[in-house]
């Protein structure tokens, strides 16, 4: 699994089948963290692989995400995201590296009452099923890791759809982290 993905399924969570959703442009920088976001979390991949991610503030309203499996620690991926709150729901936006066609993600996250971050990731089909209906703008995108779809509607037509009721399974949970236990002294 290559390293980046860690981060974008922390973030954003689809690249597990190998495609992904990508955006022409990334979703406003203009709101701060929601509290309790930032930190220290922890999870497991889907082979078993501990994993640690660790979210820092970098300036107003920008945001850097660092990952790395637990057996590697010292092989740390960093990716800077934007976070935003549309509606009841919250949004992140990062870049994905060139070779995935340099364009941005979107993925929801929550922060649930059991003190977990669960990340979710846009489903490939129903997007893919979204443009050949007319209902977003986009096109296939080849990656090196697949066939993804890039979408080039503006962020208020991208959160239109979102925001449509008929819609609102768009978004599967990816990940889901918690936070590092403790160990007593």
């Amino acid at each position: 699994m290559k390293a980046w993905r860690v981060v974008v399924i922390a973030l954003s969570f689809l690249l597990l089948s190998g495609c992904l959703v990508t955006f022409t442009d990334p979703l406003p920088a203009s709101d701060p963290a929601p509290k309790g976001l930032l930190g220290q979390w922890t999870s497991t991949n889907a082979w078993g692989e501990p994993m640690n991610l660790e979210l820092k503030r970098l300036g107003d309203s920008r945001y850097q995400a660092v990952s790395y499996f637990k057996a590697r620690p010292k092989a740390r991926e960093v990716f800077p995201f934007t976070v935003i709150r549309h509606g009841s729901r919250w949004y992140l936006s990062a870049k994905v590296p060139a070779r995935f066609g340099g364009h941005f993600i979107i993925a929801g996250f929550e922060l649930t009452d059991k003190q977990e971050l669960v990340v979710y990731n846009l489903d490939l089909e129903q997007i893919n099923q979204a443009v050949g209906q007319k209902l977003l703008d986009g096109e296939h995108l080849p990656t090196d890791d697949g066939e993804g779809v890039l979408i080039k509607n503006s962020m208020d037509q991208v959160f239109a759809y979102l925001d449509d009721p008929a819609n609102s399974d768009v978004f599967v949970e990816a990940a889901r982290y918690q936070r590092p236990v403790k160990k007593a002294q």
